[in-house]
């Protein structure tokens, strides 16, 4: 939820304040009849209702445009649900300003007039992800459709009743649809209500520190980061996702958030995904300017930011997956300005996808010492090595994977992400991008991979005799064969620095920071204290 005038708000509030003055010198013959009738809780309920919707639509900002995505139909539709209620009006003051003319319906919508407003308002509730918004509404309709619907039941008297299969046939269909819109719209509202606790924590916990979600200015583009921290004074850790192209600045908090204590955490979409591409989809909408040199030199100039806004010499650089690819080239290359270096699933040898070979042969070994069939797995293989495409690659990873189980299961990424204090459009449109090219989508490969592939499939640092000048943590899943252990064992015995650690979180794969979060952050506080 963010503080800040809502132009939104302000015109659905005078869509329907001006119809409701106008109506005031146009009541309908009779109404004050019905009126006394009111039921007194109902009635409590409305003015309660108005009493939270009004100031809300007009003092959240998270009911502005924020262009055009998936999220931008719900706004039309609650746009829409406004325009039928002007509809509704003219059609009233047109008519002769009976009771049966107010309590008419519109589209088969009972009570228009009551019943458009609260469905608008509650949709820019869900539009916005504000959830006093749509507990305002839900009381609101409870009180004012309430009591406009029992006025109808007096003006109209009761409905005729159907034949029996008639009614038996509409109960039927009627529940099926109440029960559907109360999970679909219950869904939203509890993960919308978990995120607006999730920012008021937030708010609360880093009142004193920091709690920035910015751009910055990384020599020629605006890129996207996240910067929390209890007090500005700590060290300052970059973290540097995956992928290429996989940006989680959006769920890191789950783990970073047991760091904060102790450490700033800064989070950035890198060049050419997320956030970042989105910021500068206008000037460079294909990743022309996307290089991994590039990259590296907006690493250079963000560390640089980091340390003078927080006034440091040196930060922490912390990488997962890709990310270790540009943490470990950035620390060798900068020492002055990197105090350690931790890397997460640490890519070693990606020469032509070679961990995936390294991976499979594995399996495949152990497939054939217990007698199982293994051509499919064979097939797979030599489908991905005449198509290195993110389709296959997953297709192989899905049969090797059955013979490298994983005993830690849980992965709490996705729900991070349905609950992310700091999730937003652009964060959704980049991962349905990463989705389409699971099902053999282009997109995501023409602006990532090709750019990056020639690097990624040079990469092998296994024999290179790296000599860091800081301390290195090696951590990794016990059971991560996306980055082979076996590889990243390896790559610490061929590496000088003045402390090197190779840390295993028992059970986990790729990614032990989503799957046992707060065990991953105390062994990087476990090995940076002993630095102190």
């Amino acid at each position: 939820m963010s503080f800040g005038f809502s132009y939104i708000g302000l015109l659905w509030v005078i869509m329907l304040m001006v119809p409701n003055l106008i109506w005031t010198k146009n009541q309908p013959k009779d109404y004050e009849k019905y009126v006394v009738n009111e039921n007194k809780v109902l009635l409590a309920l409305e003015r309660a209702g108005e009493f939270i919707v009004t100031p809300i639509a007009l003092i959240f900002s998270d009911f502005n445009f924020m262009g055009f995505h998936f999220w931008s139909i719900v706004l039309l539709i609650s746009f829409l649900c406004m325009v039928l209620y002007e509809i509704y009006w003219i059609r009233y003051f047109k008519s002769s300003k009976t009771m049966k003319d107010f309590y008419s319906g519109i589209l088969g919508i009972p009570v228009a007039g009551a019943t458009l407003p609260v469905i608008s308002f509650f949709l820019l509730g869900i539009y916005g992800g504000n959830i006093l918004m749509i507990i305002g509404t839900i009381i609101l309709g409870i009180g004012h459709i309430g009591i406009h619907l029992a006025h109808r039941k007096e003006v109209y008297g009761p409905k005729k009743k159907r034949k029996l299969p008639l009614r038996i046939l509409f109960g039927i269909l009627k529940t099926v649809c109440v029960l559907v819109l109360v999970v679909v719209f219950g869904a939203f509202i509890f993960f919308i209500g978990w995120r607006n606790l999730k920012q008021l924590s937030h708010a609360i916990r880093y009142k004193d520190g920091v709690n920035d979600q910015i751009y910055v200015k990384l020599n020629d583009q605006e890129e996207y980061i996240s910067i929390i921290g209890e007090s500005c004074d700590n060290p300052v850790i970059i973290s540097l996702h995956g992928g290429p192209g996989a940006p989680t600045t959006f769920i890191d908090y789950c783990w970073q958030d047991y760091l904060t204590d102790e450490y700033t955490v800064i989070s950035w979409d890198e060049r050419g995904c997320g956030r970042s591409y989105y910021r500068n989809m206008a000037s460079d909408p294909d990743n022309e300017t996307l290089t991994f040199e590039q990259q590296l030199s907006d690493l250079d100039v963000l560390v640089d930011y980091a340390c003078d806004r927080f006034g440091k010499d040196q930060v922490i650089i912390l990488g997962h997956s890709y990310g270790t690819m540009l943490g470990s080239r950035y620390a060798l290359a900068h020492p002055d300005k990197v105090s350690a270096y931790i890397g997460v699933g640490q890519c070693v040898n990606e020469q032509s996808y070679y961990g995936e070979t390294y991976s499979y042969e594995d399996a495949l070994q152990i497939a054939k010492e217990k007698g199982d069939d293994t051509s499919q797995m064979e097939e797979a293989y030599a489908k991905f090595l005449a198509d290195m495409s993110i389709e296959n690659l997953l297709q192989l990873r899905s049969l090797v994977s059955k013979y490298h189980p994983q005993p830690v299961t849980e992965d709490i990424s996705t729900l991070a992400a349905l609950s992310s204090p700091i999730a937003g459009v652009d964060d959704i449109r980049w991962y349905m991008i990463q989705m389409g090219a699971s099902m053999g989508g282009t997109r995501y490969g023409e602006l990532v991979e090709k750019p990056l592939g020639d690097y990624m499939m040079s990469f092998n640092i296994l024999g290179s005799n790296d000599s860091y000048d800081m301390p290195v943590l090696l951590l990794s899943g016990s059971c991560d064969w996306v980055c082979p252990v076996g590889l990243v064992e390896d790559y610490a015995d061929s590496i000088s620095a003045p402390k090197v650690e190779v840390s295993l979180m028992e059970g986990c794969g790729h990614s032990p920071q989503g799957q046992l979060p707060e065990e991953f952050a105390q062994i990087i506080k476990d090995f940076l204290n002993t630095l102190k």
